[in-house]
């Protein structure tokens, strides 16, 4: 896909994203992508067909054998896939019925537990489950006027000392940027710190194709506290 494929891809998503949101469906708008997709993973502008390198590089030094994991909006199921490799046992959802049908098309004989489900609207026996939870890029997709509701659906997933993994863009200010992504400011991950959390490593890094953007692994564990 050239430059100008792309650009246009880009402008698509954030057309969709804002139109979506002018209707109050802040996720109809990924299903879309999915299924415009037709089985071609160059038009999912998130989907590189890897796990992301930051959470191959942190599970170099870590031991998940056995931990229950949770995956937050997986795609097309690359890092669910890395952590079960590892010795997880994952959980991965997503809230596009085309993203799902995808992942197990692609690994059917996977270990993973692929679920079609809401963010905004789990299972209440998910509360305080998981010893990991890997979140890449989820948070920023979801407009900036709901953060807060969805920073807490994320946290109160994760069990007391357990790890939260976000891969996310940060943005400098608290101004609202004009369309998507919505890179998450300190203040809002500060939010975290509200139902027990502690960062315990953050790891810049840089995509190739926007090196000027300030983008982390942020690494929290969850203090011996549930709710």
């Amino acid at each position: 896909m050239n430059e100008e494929q792309l650009n246009e891809l880009r402008q698509k998503v954030q057309n969709l994203a804002l139109d979506y949101q002018k209707k109050d469906d802040f996720t109809g708008w990924f299903e879309v992508i999915y299924t415009d997709a037709l089985g071609n993973h160059e038009a999912v502008p998130w989907a590189k067909m890897q796990p992301h390198p930051c959470l191959e590089n942190w599970l170099k030094t870590k031991d998940i054998t056995n931990k229950k994991a949770l995956v937050i909006g997986c795609g097309l199921g690359d890092d669910s896939e890395f952590l079960a490799e590892k010795g997880a046992n994952v959980t991965a959802f997503d809230i596009a019925p085309a993203s799902i049908e995808w992942c197990k098309k692609r690994f059917n004989n996977s270990s993973v537990n692929y679920l079609v489900a809401d963010l905004l609207n789990l299972d209440d026996s998910w509360r305080n489950s998981f010893d990991l939870i890997f979140e890449s890029r989820t948070i920023q997709a979801l407009p900036i006027n709901i953060r807060r509701k969805v920073i807490e659906a994320i946290a109160i997933l994760l069990k007391a000392k357990g790890t939260l993994l976000v891969v996310t863009r940060i943005r400098e200010t608290e101004d609202t940027p004009d369309s998507p992504p919505w890179p998450v400011s300190e203040e809002e991950l500060s939010y975290f710190n509200e139902y027990g959390y502690e960062e315990i490593n953050r790891i810049p890094y840089s995509d190739p194709n926007n090196p000027s953007i300030k983008q982390a692994l942020i690494e929290y564990q969850r203090k011996d506290r549930q709710i």
